[in-house]
Parts: C-alpha cells; structure tokens; sequence
C-alpha cells in the first residue's frame, strides 16, 4: 500500500513537471488534489492497458529497437486526459503527448531512484536477506 501511494505522488509530480516544461499540456487548477488524482488515473492506465498494449506492439517495438515505446507512453497520456475530463488537458495530439510521456519517464525514473524505489522491490521479489560482512576481523 505505501508503495502504491508513493507511485501515485511520483506521477503526480511528474505530470506537474510536465505540465510545468510542456507549453501544451495544462492541469486544471495547477493544485495538489487535481495532480493526485490525474497521477492515480496514470497509474491505473499503465497498470491496467499498457502491459496489454505492450504485448500487443511487441514487433513494432522490436522493429524499432525500443523507440515505439515513447509512441505507447504518448497513447498512454492520451488515454489519461480523456479519463481524467478537464483535469488534464493536452493540446496539439499525439506529438505533443509523446514529447509529455518522454518528460514523465525521465522524471519518474530519476524519483525512483532517488527514492530507490527499485532496489526495495528486487530484494522483496527474490525474498532474500543480505547480510554484509563490515571486513573487521
């Protein structure tokens, strides 16, 4: 459970930094409860669809060597701001969505690691315990 939250406080200020960097991407009202819950929207729609799509478009992102991946954030954004109503509001289509999916990539990925996030949830996966040797005989 904390760990959900804190995945919706990272989408939040992502898409706040978004909204911020991007001319054509605006969050009505600009305040926290909005990015809240335009942040669980995201959540949902990357948990829920994107494995989905993903799978889908596993050879064009083949193809592509990866890059169809910023395309399928894009489409995940859209997606965001038809749910989320006037909430969230994107100008310009799908250019503009992709150019916002790649801003909140990059500023999730450096919150995760700041909040080292990732390493917390390889050490719970594999269920082991690490004990570190201090080197002091």
């Amino acid at each position: 459970m904390r760990e959900f939250l804190i995945r919706i406080l990272i989408n939040a200020v992502a898409i706040a930094v978004t909204a911020l960097l991007i001319p054509n991407i605006h969050v009505a009202n600009n305040d926290i409860s909005t990015l809240l819950i335009v942040g669980l929207i995201f959540g949902l729609v990357n948990s829920l669809l994107k494995p989905l799509v993903l799978l889908l478009t596993c050879p064009a992102v083949l193809f592509s060597l990866g890059l169809f991946i910023f395309v399928i954030n894009g489409f995940m954004l859209m997606i965001t701001d038809s749910l989320a109503g006037d909430r969230l509001i994107i100008e310009g289509g799908i250019f503009t969505a992709i150019l916002g999916g790649m801003v909140m990539a990059a500023v999730s990925i450096v919150l995760e690691g700041v909040l080292k996030l990732d390493d917390a949830k390889e050490g719970a996966q594999a269920g082991v315990i690490v004990y570190r040797d201090s080197g002091v005989e």
